[in-house]
């Protein structure tokens, strides 16, 4: 008896905010995907083809609107806590992770080595590193608000400007001395 595959429904939207252009994908569950800053569309169907595999790829406005609506108030200083359903796809220390950073409030920075004693795991700073370059959906889970044990800022997927310019909208006063 052929097994039947039951597609999932991801839907997609972009957010053109300033110079910068986001796509955003959701699936029934919650918020999936966020690009950064200067990816395209295919980084976004990348990403989908590798976590959900067989997925229907749909452009959407009104499904992605909720996710929309919370990141433009993020941009425009309206909001600092996101409240958006997320659909988190990754291992279990990732999520672990991830749900570490959710923690961290806004306007707030802490290091790679607090979030691995926050989960438990004090030697697993580069670990944390590779999940946090991993979160599938950053601003909404803050993986910019970590930084260097150093207080400098290190490695960033989108780029140490992208970093810099989502800590500055928080109030956090970056100088060029502590970009690495």
């Amino acid at each position: 008896m052929a097994k039947h595959v039951v597609q999932e429904a991801v839907y997609w939207d972009r957010l053109d905010q300033g110079d910068w252009s986001l796509y955003l994908a959701a699936t029934e569950s919650g918020l999936c995907a966020i690009t950064l800053p200067y990816d395209t569309l295919a980084t976004l169907e990348q990403w989908i083809g590798a976590h959900i595999p067989g997925a229907v790829l749909e452009h959407n406005v009104i499904a992605l609107a909720p996710y929309t609506t919370q990141l433009q108030e993020y941009f425009n200083g309206q909001r600092q806590h996101f409240t958006c359903a997320v659909d988190m796809r990754g291992t279990t220390f990732q999520r672990r992770v991830w749900n570490a950073l959710r923690d961290i409030p806004f306007g707030t920075v802490q290091s790679y080595s607090d979030i691995a004693a926050r989960i438990g795991r004090p030697q697993a700073v580069r670990a944390v590193g590779a999940a946090n370059r991993a979160n599938p959906v950053p601003i909404v889970v803050p993986c910019h608000r970590v930084i260097g044990k150093n207080g400098t800022l290190t490695g960033y997927r989108g780029g140490l400007e992208v970093k810099a310019h989502l800590l500055e909208l928080e109030g956090i006063a970056v100088s060029l001395d502590a970009r690495r």
